[in-house]
């Protein structure tokens, strides 16, 4: 019988704990390692849908990217997440940072399989990848090409004229970092989601900087995940979450 212990000792081996950014929270957040899992579920957030899902299923874990407890708390209502998660018998694994800048099934790196890029680098200490795009594209195509393998409903760019071969990304909330695109020598950037002013910034710096939402860039790794999990784990079944949604809807 595999325990949450040998999952979690498996998950050490390609994003360990200890690379994790130092305000992060991950690891096994809800539960005990000797807890014995025979059915887990696979989402990007823990959301009161998705405890339900588990339930419903009868799963004992549920491993997520986000941390389902993020901030320290001071209080735990009936109707918070990690007291439906305790209440519920359901163990809460997640992978955070840690597995952004996993170089086998993190998230950056699955965002770049998606979008079919050759010649990748990590940047594993900058949150940062880099590859070349199948052929050169304008910035509109880029942000084109990049919603239709995201299947993002909508997509932001910053205009330019520049011809764009080589991209840097970083997954989620990356808008501050888009000056790295053109330190490692790339011609645009993507990431989920970024600020007025470093829409304006990368603009100034004539680096097209495309945003595909913070769910799109980084859910492409929940299938990954769950097949790496499935392969090792033959007794456990892995199954990604169908109310892990999207919590925003465009019109």
């Amino acid at each position: 019988m595999t325990t949450l212990k040998s999952i979690l000792e498996f998950t050490e081996t390609f994003a360990p704990l200890s690379t994790a950014a130092d305000f992060d929270n991950c690891g096994l957040l809800v539960g005990s390692e000797e807890q014995t899992v025979t059915k887990a579920l696979v989402t990007l957030d823990i959301t009161k849908d998705v405890v339900q899902e588990a339930k419903e299923m009868g799963a004992q874990l549920i491993i997520s990217h986000h941390p389902v407890i993020f901030n320290p708390l001071k209080s735990l209502s009936a109707s918070s997440v990690p007291y439906l998660l305790a209440n519920s018998g359901i163990a809460a694994l997640c992978l955070h940072t840690n597995l952004d800048i996993a170089s086998e099934c993190g998230v950056n790196v699955c965002l770049a399989e998606a979008l079919k890029l050759s010649d990748c680098r990590l940047y594993p200490e900058e949150f940062v990848l880099t590859g070349k795009l199948p052929r050169a594209m304008s910035a509109e195509e880029f942000a084109l090409y990049t919603k239709e393998q995201l299947h993002a409903p909508c997509v932001a760019f910053t205009p330019s004229e520049r011809v764009i071969e080589t991209v840097a990304m970083c997954s989620g909330a990356g808008g501050d970092f888009y000056s790295l695109a053109k330190e490692k020598g790339a011609d645009a950037f993507l990431t989920g989601e970024a600020k007025h002013h470093e829409y304006l910034e990368a603009a100034a710096c004539d680096i097209p900087m495309v945003t595909a939402g913070h769910f799109h860039t980084e859910d492409v790794v929940v299938v990954p995940l769950r097949n790496k999990l499935s392969a090792q784990f033959a007794d456990v079944e892995f199954i990604k979450s169908e109310r892990g949604r999207n919590p925003y809807l465009c019109v």
